[in-house]
């Protein structure tokens, strides 16, 4: 029961990766074997075709959601991100305003010593 599940499993992974041209090919070796007439073959080319693209999709997504979480993790700034900033660095440029300039250093103060008189 389980290497039957298994196999199901890593078949339909398979059919997720593979292109609609080898899907056809394998729906016509299976309903050849299977004795299918014509229309239920081309209702399973299209099933299976159709759960593909799902199955892209949906992997897809995962996909894009493991790499969100792993930038996010790693503390990593986005391209989204980035670009918000620049946006912002500009308008800060271009509002006009002198930039601020440091404040000069204080000259060191020397102390004087008073002499006692002896």
């Amino acid at each position: 029961m389980f290497e039957n599940l298994k196999q199901a499993f890593d078949k339909g992974v398979e059919y997720a990766f593979t292109t609609t041209e080898k899907i056809e090919k394998a729906a016509k070796e299976f309903a050849k074997e299977n004795n299918l007439n014509k229309k239920e073959a081309k209702k399973l080319i299209e099933h299976w075709v159709k759960k593909s693209e799902e199955m892209k999709k949906s992997l897809e997504k995962h996909i894009v959601e493991l790499q969100k979480a792993t930038i996010a993790k790693m503390n990593l700034v986005t391209m989204e991100d980035y670009k918000a900033l620049e946006v912002r660095i500009k308008k800060l440029e271009g509002t006009g305003k002198t930039p601020v300039k440091p404040a000069m250093k204080a000259k060191p103060v020397k102390k004087v010593v008073k002499k006692k008189l002896v």
